[in-house]
């Protein structure tokens, strides 16, 4: 799932891989990357074992839970706690995000790509003692595929679906329409048929009121309290493995600093910001004892969004959008006069890469950089000259207005938890003060309101994305708009544009991965040339934790990788408590803790079968 931050995380990117193969399915392992750590001395009370208690890994957040229904679910956090809470069809190589087996041990598609059948492992259960089948996955998709308040999250990846059946408890069959090139990138959590076949009205059904919640994931969510905290148990039934900690507490802490100062105290194992430590934080941990802190490139994207006018479906039209923004030229004036240089050297402090495209570098294949001729430089000059142009020209006083005297004032919605909002804020108010255009800068604790409703000028943007981009991408077409006004819906920032459509449907239904990828990168270029997005930065994962309580834990990839939101359960599945810790996950080697090994099935189809290993959203609030 792509994940959104702020407002929404889901969800997903990486390189596209064709694996070709022939005979039996083989087995491979692969080693997940890890961060070091040295215990020193007894751990602290919140992660230890003794006596016989549980040990207790905490992880502050500062992102609040816009769901615990997977339906609905569109925040980082949310979604990440739903890979811990339920399987999904296939999973990311926490080495190098390669597909691997998930619920589905094994898949092949017809030789016309309309027929994709799933072998289920037998080995999975459910939390309450039933047994997972191919019947839950049927049920999950058909049930997106037939109740809109059901595919809000995740229907884009259904849309192409024509049928799905479970002929046996081992076996689902999903036909198509027409070719889908994410058909083992389906980012959608599988949940028990037993259990939510009761519920009524998917749109309003939080997953909130009764715990435990049945899953058949690395851990079962136990408690939660709304901005308080979420706790998980390790689930000692999963079928990869139990988890070494014996429960996993997310924490809110409204303030970012107070999470910092929680880490120092051993209050909290893990820190990572909103969504990552700012360069100050960072820096002041590096020199505490026991605290190690992890800084690597990131799988966000931050930008400003455009509201292109708040529209429908079927073209009603709501919300309060400054109609100045339906002028192209004015959006590229505004991108124009935003110094990318300056966010990066003063806001990031070098903590981040300069932002254009919509993927960022982290995921080769489909990162896109603008000519030289396409490139909206910092170029206040030029920004005035499309303001005059568009017919938005200085008065007396220094402001620009529209020929009916309206003044160009905006809005932008910035999420009072993000310190990096208010900062580039603070700049954008100089930068466009300059050029005579008023900005107020709207934070809130709540951005998704105003947001679905449409009663904004712009916002902070960002998403998290999965190695298939077909998610982050889908969330910006006709489709993707709301069937109502001021719903929440799995459009981004309610743009509509044919051009970008087409390429979108064209990208979903190629498989050779270059030709694929040339298609993304031609629906990014679009995006950039029409002004609803500004990519600024590609921000690092800035995240801290405390050695003297976790002992070791994955990163994703292994070469620089995060460890807070990950496309997988693999950081909070393989971390090892300091306390106690005698090595890697068998218990043995090491008493430094220094590897932690993730054994990955890569199953490889009989009959010359093609695996596509490709997958999507990142998981989704990353708006996120």
């Amino acid at each position: 799932m792509v994940t959104r931050f702020p407002p929404r995380s889901s969800r997903p990117r990486g390189r596209v891989r064709i694996l070709l193969a022939s005979g039996a399915a083989a087995l491979a392992l692969a080693a997940g990357s890890v961060v070091p750590g040295n215990p020193v001395g007894p751990a602290p009370q919140e992660a230890r074992a003794a006596d016989g208690g549980k040990s207790t890994l905490t992880v502050a957040v500062a992102q609040s839970v816009d769901s615990l229904s997977p339906f609905l679910a569109q925040r980082l956090l949310s979604t990440s706690i739903h890979r811990l809470m339920y399987d999904f069809l296939t999973n990311y190589d926490a080495k190098d995000s390669h597909t691997v087996p998930g619920l589905a041990t094994a898949w092949e598609p017809s030789p016309d790509k309309l027929t994709w059948t799933y072998t289920i492992r037998s080995d999975s259960t459910w939390s309450d003692g039933e047994k997972a089948t191919a019947e839950d996955a049927a049920w999950t998709f058909n049930r997106m595929m037939t109740d809109e308040g059901a595919a809000t999250s995740n229907g884009s990846f259904v849309g192409n679906f024509k049928k799905v059946t479970a002929p046996s408890p081992d076996k689902l069959v999903i036909e198509l329409k027409q070719p889908q090139a994410t058909m083992t990138a389906l980012d959608v959590p599988i949940v028990p048929k037993h259990v939510w076949e009761k519920v009524g009205d998917f749109s309003k059904f939080n997953n909130d009121t009764k715990f435990p919640i049945v899953g058949n994931g690395p851990f079962i969510l136990t408690d939660y309290k709304v901005d308080s905290y979420v706790k998980l148990e390790a689930n000692k039934d999963f079928w990869r493995g139990a988890p070494k900690f014996d429960e996993l507490v997310f924490r809110y802490y409204k303030d970012q600093d107070a999470a910092v100062a929680a880490l120092r105290k051993g209050e909290v194992s893990f820190v990572a910001g909103s969504p990552s430590l700012t360069p100050a934080q960072a820096a002041s941990l590096k020199s505490a004892d026991d605290i190690k802190v992890n800084d690597a490139p990131g799988r966000r994207f931050y930008a400003l969004a455009v509201n292109p006018g708040a529209r429908t479906r079927d073209g009603k039209k709501f919300g309060d959008g400054h109609p100045a923004l339906l002028d192209q030229k004015v959006r590229q004036a505004l991108f124009t006069a935003v110094d990318r240089t300056a966010v990066i050297d003063k806001v990031f402090q070098g903590h981040a890469v300069e932002g254009e495209g919509y993927i960022p570098p982290r995921y080769g294949s489909y990162f896109w950089q603008p000519s030289p001729e396409q490139k909206l430089a910092y170029d206040p000059a030029k920004a005035a000259a499309l303001l005059d142009e568009a017919g938005y020209r200085k008065n007396r006083a220094g402001k620009r207005t529209g020929k009916d005297g309206r003044p160009l004032d905006f809005r932008i919605l910035c999420h009072a938890t993000d310190p990096n909002d208010k900062a580039i804020g603070k700049y954008l108010q100089e930068w466009w003060g300059d050029l005579g255009i008023g900005l107020e800068v709207d934070c809130r604790d709540n951005v998704s309101d105003p947001w679905y409703a449409g009663e904004y000028d712009l916002a902070f943007d960002g998403w998290s994305v999965n190695p298939d981009p077909d998610f982050v991408m889908s969330i910006h077409t006709c489709a993707a708009l709301p069937a109502k006004a001021k719903e929440s819906a799995a459009t981004d920032n309610f743009i509509c544009d044919k051009q970008y459509d087409e390429l979108y449907a064209r990208q979903l239904a190629e498989y050779d991965p270059a030709k694929r990828a040339d298609l993304v990168k031609r629906m990014e270029s679009r995006l950039y040339d029409t002004g609803y997005m500004n990519v600024m930065a590609y921000p690092n994962a800035v995240e801290a934790y405390r050695t003297d309580q976790i002992a070791s834990i994955t990163t994703m990839p292994s070469d620089a990788g995060n460890i807070f939101g990950q496309d997988g359960y693999w950081s909070w599945w393989s971390a090892v408590p300091a306390a106690g810790a005698s090595g890697g996950p068998s218990g043995g080697g090491s008493s430094t803790g220094v590897l932690v090994g993730v054994g990955i099935a890569v199953v490889v189809l009989a009959g010359g079968g093609l695996l596509f290993a490709m997958r999507r959203r990142s998981t989704a609030e990353d708006r996120e």
